[in-house]
């Protein structure tokens, strides 16, 4: 029989301090798969943990340490965001997902997902897909976001490509008093399964692009459907993409692109896309006002697909799932709102409303109660 250990690394002077914001981390080593990964749970005031699952060749622990705390905790102000039942978590496995995958390994993840008693719920990110976890069900059924012939809501990429859609109208209405997209610019830096609909969906609208993306297959076809359609898609190649003459920037890619040297090519009047964490540190935010940049806090932009995940638990339901995206429209003009008000920036607004939510909700019912618990517990 398969043993399983839990364990903890040697601790440095300084990793409770690191976690001090968190409530619980799990090394979870098993040598018979090669598991190596770490679940960060920073908050469950609103309700058990969620957040997805990477797969990532890490250079090191301490990297995968500082990925996991820093994503779990976006997690906590995702799910306050978009007022859902739910706190942040959120996992890395340290290996490289072109080689080191297995369904072993995904069902030993499971194992120790299910060891948390329901305080955690996962599902695919960066590195791995839906399939993975269909492993992983098979030890818990503390898992989000299975392909819909498992019972799941199936492909998130859709929800959350709407959910930015809504986001640039928001930002549109702000800027211009309308949400019409018509000839308005728009550079897209990366063009995967979010990008790629984000991108269909304003040429639809009216808009014409500038797109850049690792995958030139993708880009060539981005360009065909573009001229089908009557509407300009233009290839840059990599940071070119900054200096493009748009109106706005849409980030679908990775995080931290927003830096020093970023920010200063930059001629757009607004920022909202769908990649986490795009401010390499939340002080440039302040930098951005200064500009005149809006930047659309990323958090709130892509939680369609949390969204569907969590909505998900309570039984798949697409239309409830559209509902809810769409109320990310009326969430980002709330932030701006404020902001202007109060001469702050957009992400300091929205932090602060997404704390009010969880303080609100302190020293209520916990989610370890019966009839919370019942809620998640639907395919048990």
């Amino acid at each position: 029989m398969k043993t399983m250990t839990q364990t903890t690394p040697a601790l440095s002077a300084d990793l409770f301090e690191k976690m001090q914001e968190h409530e619980q981390i799990v090394f979870c080593n098993d040598p018979a798969t090669g598991l190596k990964a770490i679940i960060a749970i920073h908050n469950t005031t609103l309700g058990p943990a969620i957040g997805g699952t990477r797969m990532r060749n890490y250079d090191s622990t301490e990297e995968a340490l500082e990925d996991v705390l820093r994503l779990s905790k976006g997690m906590t102000y995702k799910c306050a965001a978009a007022d859902l039942d739910f706190g942040g978590g959120k996992g890395v496995i340290i290996g490289d997902p072109a080689t080191d995958k297995s369904p072993e390994l995904f069902r030993a993840y499971g194992q120790f997902v299910e060891s948390l008693n329901g305080r955690f719920y996962t599902g695919t990110d960066m590195g791995t897909v839906l399939e993975d976890f269909v492993h992983s069900h098979r030890e818990t059924n503390c898992i989000a976001g299975l392909p819909e012939e498992y019972g799941g809501g199936g492909e998130t990429s859709i929800p959350t490509a709407l959910g930015v859609l809504y986001s640039i109208k928001a930002v549109a209405k702000t800027l211009y008093g309308t949400e019409n997209l018509l000839e308005k610019t728009f550079s897209i830096q990366g063009l995967g399964k979010v990008g790629f609909k984000l991108a269909e969906h304003l040429l639809e609208e009216g808009a014409n692009l500038y797109v850049t993306d690792i995958n030139p297959d993708t880009i060539d076809a981005l360009v065909q459907k573009g001229s089908f359609m009557g509407r300009s898609v233009i290839p840059v190649d990599g940071d070119a993409i900054y200096q493009a003459p748009a109106d706005m920037f849409v980030p679908c890619a990775i995080g931290g692109i927003i830096n020093e040297q970023t920010i200063q090519q930059l001629t757009v009047k607004a920022i909202v896309g769908a990649a986490n964490n795009q401010l390499l540190t939340e002080d440039l935010a302040l930098v951005l006002k200064e500009k005149g940049i809006l930047y659309a806090p990323d958090y709130i932009v892509n939680s369609g697909g949390i969204i569907q995940v969590t909505d998900e638990l309570y039984s798949p339901n697409k239309e409830r799932v559209l509902k809810k995206t769409k109320a990310i429209y009326h969430s980002l003009l709330e932030v701006f709102e404020q902001a202007a008000q109060q001469n702050i920036t957009t992400v300091e607004a929205a932090n602060e409303i997404c704390e009010r939510r969880i303080e609100g909700r302190k020293n209520r019912n916990s989610f370890f109660s019966p009839r919370k618990r019942a809620k998640w517990d639907v395919r048990h």
